[in-house]
């Protein structure tokens, strides 16, 4: 139990640490990415204010030509990272091409002036991609394009060449995931280390439990046997009576919970082994269920069983045996007068679990929804209905530990609030 809550506690920690990780590297990467496309536009809206070329722009600039009245571009507003300085490099460190269309839409002129890195053939394979989807802008191959029109009249595409602020985005993302990777391989380590330290003395604490409960059935053994003896001594010399009854009733009912109790408590023990064998569970559960036949019939019940033929298991019999009898002492005892007890047994073809084990019975009335807290030690639905009935609380936490030993799942559901079934899946 305390290696399942060690690996809860780990994986609770490692879920937790993955999600603020993935929250924190993924605001740093899209807001990179965010200053990359702003950057990306700013130089597009640049090269549209200038017709898809800065020839012009960067000869004003170098003051080889002056600028005609009224032509000059104005510059972009500072924008965040990216200030005017910047945006002055930016006719001639720019790489880009423009291809014109003509009136029917179709490829007139390419312009690669400047651009070194692109040919001929394959600015005209970019341009004919991008017209075929009739897009105005976008990304394609690693080139912002958009389309414009020029002071003529003329359309026209401008590609913007983006691979390096692309390609430094990319180095930053995958250095983003090593890092958090290392991240939390590192925590992982650490939270090994620590859980060990935090979880000591609920381990302590436990395992002191544990002790006390099989010491503590141990010694509850002999004083029953005395009560016992006495009881049948008693009997010998003034007879049965209701009382001596009585006695032996809550002799067994003590007797049954301290077997219990020791039973969940070496269950709970990571060392305990199974006998494990394959034996033939559909003879076994029919060989049980025969057993309960006059029992029901006498109570006005009626137990019906759909079990597959010739089905084989994988565990632990006598544990196995334990579990379908506790099973079927609940149905008998819970189930409403006259009412309907059904065992199916079943074989999956698909799943993690391939055997599925069916104890369903009627009930005066029970919420709709799943109803595992049956699964927990000492619960009780009807507390004066339990003791009537001489349960304890403690029958069904056996079973489930006697699945979670075969690694398997059980599961307690009403589907129509007059019927609970249990589910095991083995």
């Amino acid at each position: 139990m305390i290696r399942e809550l060690r690996k809860k506690f780990i994986a609770a920690s490692m879920l937790a640490i993955l999600i603020v990780l993935a929250l924190i590297i993924g605001i740093i990467d899209m807001a990179n990415y965010l200053n990359v496309d702003k950057s990306t536009r700013q130089r597009m809206e640049m090269l549209i204010e200038n017709e898809g070329s800065f020839e012009n722009l960067k000869q004003q600039r170098m003051g080889i030509q002056p600028p005609e009245e009224g032509t000059q571009p104005q510059m972009q507003p500072n924008r965040g990272l990216f200030n005017n300085n910047i945006m002055k490099e930016t006719p001639f460190d720019a790489r880009y091409f423009s291809v014109d269309l003509d009136e029917a839409g179709a490829l007139s002129a390419i312009h690669l002036d400047s651009i070194a890195s692109v040919t001929e053939e394959e600015a005209t394979t970019m341009a004919t991609e991008v017209l075929s989807k009739s897009k105005t802008s976008g990304y394609y191959q690693g080139f912002r394009y958009a389309k414009a029109t020029k002071s003529d009249g003329t359309n026209y595409y401008v590609f913007l060449d983006c691979n390096r602020e692309l390609a430094t985005f990319s180095s930053f993302f995958r250095a983003s995931l090593i890092v958090s990777a290392i991240g939390a391989l590192s925590y992982l380590v650490l939270v090994l280390i620590f859980s060990k330290i935090v979880l000591r003395p609920v381990a302590e604490s436990y395992e002191k439990q544990k002790r006390f409960i099989t010491d503590a059935s141990h010694e509850i053994k002999t004083p029953l046997a005395i009560i016992d003896a006495n009881t049948e001594v008693i009997e010998m010399e003034a007879g049965e009576s209701e009382w001596t009854k009585s006695i032996r009733n809550q002799i067994k009912r003590l007797t049954s919970l301290t077997e219990k109790l020791v039973f969940l408590s070496r269950m709970d023990e990571e060392s305990t082994k199974l006998e494990m064998r394959e034996f033939d569970l559909s003879g076994l559960l029919d060989e049980t269920i025969d057993s309960y036949e006059a029992v029901a019939i006498s109570a006005g019940k009626t137990l019906e069983r759909v079990i597959a033929p010739n089905v084989r298991l994988y565990g632990d019999e006598t544990n196995i045996l334990q579990m379908i009898t506790l099973l079927m002492d609940n149905a008998m005892k819970y189930s409403n007068e006259q009412g309907d007890i059904l065992v199916k047994l079943e074989q999956q073809q698909k799943g993690k679990h391939r055997l599925k084990l069916t104890f369903r019975n009627t009930v005066e009335e029970i919420a709709v929804g799943n109803h595992d807290e049956f699964f927990e030690r000492f619960y009780r639905a009807d507390e004066s209905r339990s003791t009537k009935t001489g349960g304890h609380g403690i029958g069904l936490s056996v079973v489930k530990a006697i699945v979670q030993a075969h690694h398997g799942k059980a599961t307690a559901e009403s589907k129509d609030g007059k019927s609970l079934q249990f589910v095991i899946m083995l």
